[in-house]
């Protein structure tokens, strides 16, 4: 059966390039930008209603459970695979933190499982009555789908990309970055945790941090990243890692690698995430790992205006690393547009070298970056400032799809998609 939706998805793909370089080359009038929503506590709510619930992996077969009450609740989580039939209890730990005059809830995280691959699970947190959630387990071979968004912000524009995203059907969301743009006003974190609720308590969300997460402020608020290490704890101990702010796993069975990359962390060669990504690349073994994904926040390649260069140490530093482990794709955000690269290395076509995706579009309330610098780097492949998401599907171990899909007039068109070959079944590349 697998075999047969594999042979599908690569039907369907060749008769859609075609229409999608059609309509990439229409042209398309770029939205203006959204004012911000603020998703206020549901009305029947109280202090013990649990809030803000995601989820996330840990591990081949376990999955974290993070969700906000304002009043002390339990940390357990009862689960199991029929609607209010709990099987399972696990227990966890609870955190609180203050920022200026800003007082979290009660952040309550449990791990849960041992879990099954391609299962529904019902769950409640904290043994509350009042509301029950259920998620997916990933699939433990292809294929699968990855959903890709950067710089989601909450505004009208996050609205329409988290519904295009409600309905894709992804197994795993990966965010390089840029989450709520609280930018130190706290309450929005809350309001932020409670509009992704319904996707991101149904999926695992595997996100890494971006500028817009540091809220540092000088003397009054010295530690960096504070609230996004408190509200999204990713399994960067599972991995090797010594931060939050940088760590990877593995899906389909081990089959797929993902590295999640600090931008704003010491990435230069003594430094302990450089160390930590060059065990962490030579644990991996491309005969039963064909994909290999790594995420940014400030991108690479870079052919906007806007924030021209920003990637460019930690390229100079990070580069050779990827590009001999024979990386696939490197997906970034950080550029409010939508760009696609060529495979390159060192500022060329390098048919060894992973493709660069800049995705940094996905609804925020600054606006999308529209310039763009001119003539266009051959490189360069396909560029367009409109908000979206991308869906990154994986075939088998040799062929993967990834598409772009631009909010038009909230209709989800894909404007871009291109077949990618691992680079693990190239020879040239071994």
């Amino acid at each position: 059966m697998a075999t047969h939706h594999c042979l599908l998805l690569l039907l369907q793909l060749s008769l859609v390039l075609l229409l999608g370089s059609i309509r990439s080359s229409v042209s398309y009038q770029r939205p203006p930008a959204r004012e911000t929503v603020s998703v206020p506590l549901a009305e029947d709510a109280d202090g013990l209603t649990p809030q803000q619930v995601h989820i996330s992996l840990v591990g081949p077969d376990k999955m974290r459970v993070t969700w906000i009450t304002d009043d002390d609740a339990p940390s357990t989580v009862d689960y199991g695979t029929s609607s209010g039939a709990y099987s399972h209890t696990d227990t966890g730990s609870t955190s609180s933190y203050s920022y200026v005059f800003y007082d979290s809830g009660r952040i309550h995280d449990v791990v849960i499982g041992p879990l099954n691959p391609s299962t529904v699970y019902y769950y409640r947190c904290g043994s509350n009555p009042t509301r029950e959630f259920s998620f997916k387990t990933p699939p433990a071979q292809f294929p699968m789908k990855l959903a890709v968004i950067g710089d989601l912000g909450q505004t009208g524009w996050t609205n329409s990309t988290l519904k295009h995203l409600g309905a894709s059907d992804y197994d795993v969301l990966l965010l390089p970055g840029d989450l709520s743009y609280a930018d130190f006003y706290q309450p929005l974190w809350d309001s932020f945790g409670r509009l992704v609720e319904p996707l991101a308590s149904a999926r695992p969300w595997m996100v890494t941090q971006g500028n817009h997460e540091i809220e540092k402020i000088p003397v009054i608020e010295p530690r960096s990243f504070k609230a996004y290490n408190a509200r999204w704890r990713m399994p960067y101990d599972v991995s090797g890692s010594d931060s939050n702010l940088y760590y990877s796993f593995d899906l389909a069975g081990g089959a797929v690698h993902v590295v999640m990359l600090g931008s704003y962390t010491d990435f230069d060669s003594g430094s302990a995430q450089y160390k930590w990504l060059v065990g962490d690349l030579a644990k991996v073994d491309r005969k039963k790992t064909p994909w290999l994904l790594a995420l940014v926040h400030a991108p690479w390649y870079n052919s906007n205006e806007d924030h021209q260069g920003e990637g460019e140490e930690m390229r100079k530093s990070m580069e050779d690393l990827l590009y001999k482990a024979r990386v696939d794709v490197v997906f970034a955000g950080h550029v409010h547009a939508y760009e696609r690269f060529d495979r390159v290395y060192n500022n060329k076509k390098d048919g060894c070298g992973p493709v660069h995706i800049t995705i940094g579009d996905g609804g925020n309330r600054e606006g999308l970056a529209t310039d763009y610098l001119d003539p266009q780097p051959e490189i360069s492949l396909f560029r367009e400032a409109s908000f979206g998401h991308g869906q990154f599907s994986v075939v088998n171990g040799t062929h993967a799809q990834w598409s772009w899909h631009r909010n038009d007039d909230d209709e989800q068109v894909v404007a871009d998609q291109i077949l990618l070959t691992s680079l693990a079944s190239q020879s040239a590349c071994s």
